[in-house]
Formats: structure tokens, C-alpha cells, sequence
């Protein structure tokens, strides 16, 4: 009896570990106020009013490099538009496409990584990852609000560690896995890297606090509620995202 309570507490431990790396791959180390500095509530989207482009079956902004790796089957794009490559400030914008041309439907103010931008992510450099990623799984603390993306919820997977500070505690009350160094078609929370974990990975699509993250992408919660119930696996929903000076390359 004592053997097995030792190997229960044993498999606890280990299972907690993984979680909380999985957690603070995304959000964070606590820095010394406790707050992890990614996320956030709060915020309206709008109606999608990108640069004009004289090309509506190109994403505006995105040159060929990256508009090239948009799959010919996808209908749906998250372009996270990075407004400089060291800054964490950025804004997304929900492009949908109906025949050939691609057209914008909402946007909303957002966040990536607190150092900006790198075309190599490594793990800890607290940049965001310049590419082209699917987003194929979703999950969160919060019941399923209705995603048509498969959803995984998990209040003990996805509840930040004790120790973070109050107003960080609701960064995953809803998560869409960008599909960066992981195993598409597994919930958000799992911490398989395919590429190694020196890679970095738990990259998401979560709640914004106003601040830059460890690596994600953080928009309001109203925006996470609504790409939720939007993207559709049946539309190969992909994220664009970068800086401006990379995404234009």
C-alpha cells in the first residue's frame, strides 16, 4: 500500500512538471512581480480595414516568400501583423476567401513576444516565430464556446501556475495551438516537439493582457471567442504572421 501511494505521488509530481513547462513555454517565467508578462482581456474587434492592395487574391502585406506557403485550399487567414521586428506590439486581422480574392473581415489590437520577431525561434528567446503555421486544435480553461475547431477543455491542463500574478490568471481561459513545432490533431496542451525542444513550442493564440509574451500571440477575449466559433477545419484555417519588414519580404 505504501509502495503504491509513493508511485501515485511519484506519477503527480511528474505530470505537474509537465504542465507547468507546457504552461510557461507559452506564458512565461514569473518575473519578480509574479506576473509571466504575456495576455489579457478586454477589447473590441472591428470591422478589418488593412492597407489597400491592388491584388485581392494576395494577403496584403505578405510577399511571396510566405504568400507562396499559404496552402491553395485554405480560406482562411490569421494575419498577425508585427509592427516592428523588435517591438511586442502587433495586430491581427481574420482574412476569408471567396473565390480568388481574399477579404478582411475583422481585426482587433494584439501582442507577440516581448523581444519582437526571429525567422529562428529558439527556445526562451521571447521572440515570436516568423512563418506560415496551420491551426488545427483549440482548448482552454473555459468551456467550449462553440469552436468548430476541435476543443479541448481542461481546466487542470490549462490553469496557470498559483504563483502568477491575479491578473494572469485567465491567459488560457481560451487557446487555438498554432501549429509551430507540435503534433496537429492533439489538444493545445500537449508538450510533443517534433523538431526538439531547444525549438521552442507551446506557441498559442490566447488571451491578451495588454503586455508582450514569451512567444504567442495574445489578442482580446472577445477575438478568441470569435475565431473560435469561425475557424472551420472544413476552410484549412492557417496563421500569417511576422513583422512587417519579414512578412513583406
Amino acid at each position: 500500500m505504501h509502495i503504491n501511494s509513493v508511485r501515485r505521488a511519484t506519477v503527480a509530481v511528474a505530470a505537474l512538471g509537465t504542465l507547468f513547462a507546457t504552461l510557461t513555454a507559452c506564458g512565461g517565467h514569473a518575473r519578480s512581480d509574479g506576473a509571466p508578462g504575456s495576455g489579457g482581456r478586454g477589447g473590441q474587434g472591428r470591422t478589418a480595414s488593412p492597407t489597400p492592395t491592388a491584388d485581392a487574391t494576395r494577403i496584403p502585406g505578405v510577399g511571396d516568400r510566405l504568400q507562396r506557403r499559404i496552402p491553395a485550399g485554405s480560406r482562411q487567414v490569421v494575419a498577425v501583423y508585427g509592427k516592428g521586428r523588435n517591438s511586442a506590439d502587433s495586430t491581427v486581422v481574420l482574412y476569408t476567401r471567396r473565390g480568388d480574392a481574399w477579404h478582411p473581415v475583422r481585426s482587433w489590437a494584439a501582442h507577440n513576444g516581448r523581444k519582437g520577431w526571429t525567422t529562428d525561434h529558439h527556445e526562451g528567446d521571447k521572440r515570436s516565430p516568423v512563418g506560415v503555421f496551420t491551426l488545427s486544435d483549440a482548448g482552454g480553461v473555459l468551456p467550449d464556446p462553440g469552436a468548430k475547431l476541435p476543443y479541448d477543455h481542461n481546466e487542470a491542463a490549462y490553469t496557470p501556475p498559483a504563483e502568477w500574478d491575479a491578473d494572469h490568471q485567465h491567459d488560457f481561459d481560451y487557446i487555438i495551438a498554432i501549429d509551430y513545432n507540435r503534433v496537429p490533431g492533439t489538444p493545445p496542451g500537449n508538450a510533443t516537439r517534433p523538431q526538439g525542444q531547444a525549438k521552442g513550442g507551446s506557441i498559442w493564440l490566447h488571451m491578451d493582457h495588454k503586455s508582450g509574451t514569451s512567444a504567442c500571440v495574445s489578442v482580446p477575449k472577445s477575438a478568441m471567442r470569435y475565431l473560435l466559433r469561425t475557424l472551420d477545419p472544413a476552410d484549412h484555417p492557417v496563421v500569417v504572421m511576422g513583422d512587417r519588414a519579414d512578412l513583406s519580404a
